[in-house]
């Protein structure tokens, strides 16, 4: 591996289970979780979900920075498509802690607002319209503030399925999150999209899953939840994402964003901290033998 590609890994809290979604098992303390990532040599954190780390931005940005940690930026589940919601303020209050803190990507998730990931949702025309306004709105906000807002496909949002990807795809311009793992469990294959949209990734999240589970949660007949309890995402390289050549592919497009390693996971003690631990450290050795 390319010192480059060294250069551009990246953690998220979510592999350590900590997640804003209803019944999403134990959540780990901060602290535990980046002093796992701190052993592990990992340079760059996802800030995880609102409340995981201190909401004043000067505490949270201290915070990270007592750990060695730079702040890659964070995933935000915000409701794009209802009228009668307005973005803007949660963004413009979330933005001010990733200035603080020197971190680069916003990561939108288009939240359904029911408060979990559990079920499958398509926006009609008039929703697609406010969508698509209120998108454009986060992203220039966004970058006025020099921060780049990426849109990410995730299952349970109202993008989610293959046809609502290549919508987002061929009616904005937005640059996407590459969750190699929601797109394979929402039909779309992430190695194609790489293949035709290299240019429209702003950031990675890579996942690796169990293709034959994914497709019983695309088909409803498996929770969310449920599937990762069973074992749906595993450390990169032992799924069937094709990890190995979406990174290649990247790499030879001269993509120069974060690489950020996530599995999914759902803990039922604190003990399984170290089983998770242990899942990112296999994660990272695969990415190096590459």
């Amino acid at each position: 591996m390319s010192t480059s590609i060294a250069d551009q890994l990246a953690a998220a809290p979510i592999s350590w289970g900590v997640c804003e979604a209803a019944d999403w098992g134990i959540q780990l303390s901060p602290d535990q979780v980046l002093s796992d990532m701190r052993e592990l040599g990992i340079k760059a954190t996802e800030f995880g979900p609102l409340g995981f780390l201190p909401t004043d931005p000067a505490s949270r940005a201290a915070h990270l920075d007592g750990y060695g940690l730079k702040a890659v930026g964070g995933f935000l589940p915000v409701v794009l498509h209802d009228p009668d919601v307005d973005p803007l303020a949660l963004v413009t209050t979330e933005l001010t802690a990733f200035i603080a803190a020197g971190a680069s990507v916003m990561v939108l998730a288009a939240d359904s607002g029911t408060g979990d990931y559990e079920e499958h949702h398509e926006m009609d025309e008039a929703q697609w319209e406010v969508f698509g306004n209120n998108l454009q709105a986060v992203v220039d906000l966004a970058a006025e503030s020099g921060i780049l807002a990426v849109l990410h496909p995730h299952v349970g949002t109202m993008i989610e399925s293959a046809s609502s990807v290549q919508r987002l795809l061929e009616s904005t311009t937005v640059q996407i999150c590459l969750d190699t793992g929601h797109l394979l469990v929402g039909g779309t294959n992430p190695l194609q999209l790489v293949q035709q949209h290299a240019a429209r990734v702003g950031i990675a999240h890579l996942k690796d899953v169990r293709a034959e589970i994914a497709a019983t949660v695309e088909r409803g007949e498996l929770g969310f939840v449920q599937a990762v309890k069973d074992g749906m995402f595993v450390p990169l390289g032992q799924g069937d994402c094709e990890i190995g050549q979406i990174v290649e592919l990247l790499q030879e497009s001269g993509y120069q964003g974060w690489y950020v390693m996530e599995q999914d996971a759902v803990l039922d003690t604190t003990s399984d901290a170290a089983a998770a631990k242990t899942a990112v450290r296999a994660s990272i050795d695969f990415l190096i033998s590459l």
